[in-house]
């Protein structure tokens, strides 16, 4: 399987554990691009929606492109309904747009999946002039929170996390703060702060929708999440992650 449609494979787990962004992220967001009614937004690769409800709902044409079969099924199931809801379930790079231009184009931990010699001048030429690229990722830190647990935890990794392929291996290399040498100007990084608190058989669902977690080989893969739901068992069952939800801003000219 292509590793950008390992996804794919677990709609129902990526849907229920995978981060949502800060509302204070979105409302600045909306805010910074002016997106409402009469604008028209693409979302590139949206999953099954951790990024689109807040964009969707301020009544602008909401277009999204989605590589994985499942996923796309998952979107129509939980947002069409909305009048200003439009997907297509296709790959980004091949797409044919004909002579649709956006007002914004955005992604969720997607874009980077895309080679940026593809994804940078692409979304450039989609856009109107002005027109906004933002591009939103999560760092999580569950170090600070409880290092004992997190040392314990880089132990199982150590012993276990062995996959075939690893995560910087299975993509083109992808920077965001390349995105001016592709033609964008105003480019800026804008942070913002959550906290989320997982059971031990909540951190081993969350882990198995990594890409890179999916494809460990047996027999490591069960040993691995097993460590990993032993480990938070150990430390009161419960394992604390204080997010950054980043957001980098650029625009066309």
């Amino acid at each position: 399987m292509e590793f950008r449609k390992v996804f794919d494979s677990i709609p129902e787990q990526f849907d229920k554990y995978r981060p949502r962004y800060s509302p204070e992220l979105f409302a600045d967001l909306i805010k910074y691009a002016d997106i409402g009614p009469g604008k028209k937004v693409l979302e590139l690769g949206p999953g099954t929606g951790q990024a689109t409800e807040p964009i969707l709902k301020t009544g602008c044409d909401y277009n999204a492109i989605e590589l994985g079969e499942n996923f796309y099924a998952k979107m129509n199931e939980k947002f069409g309904s909305y009048e200003n809801f439009h997907i297509v379930n296709d790959d980004f790079i091949t797409h044919d747009f004909g002579d649709q231009r956006f007002d914004m184009i955005y992604s969720a931990a997607t874009i980077q999946w895309i080679p940026e010699r593809v994804a940078f001048p692409k979304t450039f030429e989609l856009l109107k002039p002005g027109g906004v690229l933002a591009m939103m990722l999560l760092h999580g830190d569950y170090k600070t929170p409880n290092e004992a647990l997190y040392d314990r935890i880089q132990g199982v990794y150590g012993e276990y996390y062995k996959p075939e392929k690893q995560y910087k291996d299975m993509k083109e290399p992808f920077d965001y703060l390349h995105a001016t040498d592709y033609g964008y100007v105003d480019f800026e990084r804008r942070d913002f702060y959550g906290r989320r608190e997982f059971t031990a058989d909540e951190y081993v669902m969350y882990c198995g929708t990594h890409s890179d977690h999916m494809v460990i080989p047996e027999p490591y893969k069960t040993k691995f999440f097993e460590g990993l739901r032993e480990a938070v068992l150990e430390f009161g069952n419960k394992v604390v992650f204080n997010d950054t939800y980043i957001l980098y801003l650029t625009r066309k000219p």
